[in-house]
């Protein structure tokens, strides 16, 4: 019976890396593969999703308000292909979610997911959410905290460095920067934000 996988794991974690080797397997053995990714992140270029380490190849691409069984999955069942591979899976909405676990119970067809679990404020994605609630398999994919620890969490970083807590979860665009860390770094870097915000607001106090 074919089944719902989740592979989650922080930035750097290889995630693309693994979908793009596991399309890689199909093929090598006769079989086909549709890939899917998020049309908001063209980091690799629209329709496209790519690995740090070079490996790219074309993609459909989903938005919020596309229906993943009648998009993906029934054309997916028409072209007789070996499994679904979806990238950046976070950005899922939950009824995308149902509908591609619709498409593993009703059509047999397996679907395999890699994403990130929180965002930088320690948030889950709501496409995270739902998988970690109905897929079969979960998996975490092991990044490396600059200490030594699993990182399992995600900063945000200002043009200057500094760690930001705050702004919409999905940024286009713009100087911020992501960095792996692991989550007592994070709560560090939390801290030391909300207490520079103290002071910065005793300071005024004073001047007021």
């Amino acid at each position: 019976m074919a089944k719902l996988f989740f592979h989650w794991g922080s930035m750097d974690a290889g995630k693309s890396t693994l979908l793009l080797q596991t399309e890689h397997n199909y093929r090598a053995k006769g079989m086909d593969c549709h890939l899917l990714t998020a049309r908001l992140d063209d980091r690799a270029g629209e329709g496209f999703i790519a690995s740090r380490l070079g490996l790219r190849s074309p993609a459909k691409t989903f938005a919020r308000d596309d229906d993943l069984f009648e998009k993906i999955m029934i054309p997916a069942q028409a072209a007789k292909v070996a499994a679904v591979l979806c990238d950046e899976a976070h950005f899922l909405t939950q009824q995308q979610v149902m509908q591609l676990a619709r498409g593993v119970d009703e059509l047999n067809i397996p679907v395999l997911t890699y994403g990130l679990r929180t965002d930088f404020r320690m948030h889950p994605f709501e496409g995270a959410a739902a998988l970690l609630a109905i897929a079969d398999v979960i998996r975490e994919m092991r990044s490396i905290c600059e200490c030594g620890r699993a990182a399992t969490a995600v900063l945000r970083l200002d043009a200057s460095g500094t760690a930001v807590f705050t702004g919409p979860q999905v940024q286009i665009g713009g100087n911020a920067s992501y960095k792996s860390v692991c989550r007592r770094h994070w709560f560090q870097a939390f801290r030391q934000q909300d207490e520079a915000a103290m002071d910065l607001a005793s300071a005024r106090d004073q001047r007021g």
